[in-house]
């Protein structure tokens, strides 16, 4: 299965290529209009700078995106940036970099180059998020049967976690969305044998 990454918090990251200073600047983003509000508040924050390019992506399966040269030649800042995200499988996430212009010209693979570099240095930074949905079932089993069941439910990769003991034990599994067809699969067969119930 493949995850889907994002950030928790905003990132911030600067080079320099041939006096020129770009300052990439990634944040979370769950929809268009936090992500627009985003690129509006550095473009505030920037307001000199020669160019604040940037690209978003959001969505659950990262399925809608958008990006901008913001006066930069045509392919050489929004495309780049937006490329470097989709690399790393994020989504609700926004990035903007910010360029001022150092005096010398770096061409169109310059820019490029560039664009993709400080974007791919800030993803770097620190460890990515994953995006994981799960679902949770809460089960009450006797006593005898909790260690077979533990083991059972280990092998098919679920989370168990707060245990209740009474003159039953009740606890909460917790299953990714690619596991949970097995795990529901496996408890309706327990509970109608009569070892488990579902609560």
């Amino acid at each position: 299965m493949k995850y889907l990454f994002t950030v928790d918090s905003e990132r911030k990251h600067e080079i320099k290529i041939k006096r020129s200073v770009f300052i990439a600047h990634l944040n979370f983003a769950e929809t268009i209009r936090e992500a627009k509000d985003y690129i509006a508040k550095i473009g505030k924050e920037h307001k000199n700078a020669n160019h604040n390019c940037w690209a978003y992506i959001v969505g659950e399966k990262g399925e809608i995106f958008h990006s901008s040269d913001a006066g930069e030649p045509a392919g050489t800042a929004g495309k780049p940036i937006l490329n470097a995200l989709k690399k790393h499988n994020l989504t609700n996430i926004v990035a903007v970099v910010t360029r001022y212009f150092g005096g010398t010209k770096l061409g169109i693979r310059g820019l490029i180059e560039a664009y993709s570099q400080v974007t791919e240095e800030t993803i770097n930074l620190s460890p990515l998020k994953k995006i994981v949905k799960t679902e949770t079932f809460k089960i009450e089993t006797s006593y005898d049967f909790l260690d077979s069941l533990k083991y059972k439910i280990k092998t098919l990769n679920g989370q168990i976690s707060d245990f209740e003991y009474a003159d039953k034990i009740k606890f909460s599994l917790t299953a990714e969305e690619s596991e949970k067809k097995g795990i529901k699969r496996f408890l309706q067969e327990l509970e109608k044998s009569g070892k488990i119930k579902l609560i």
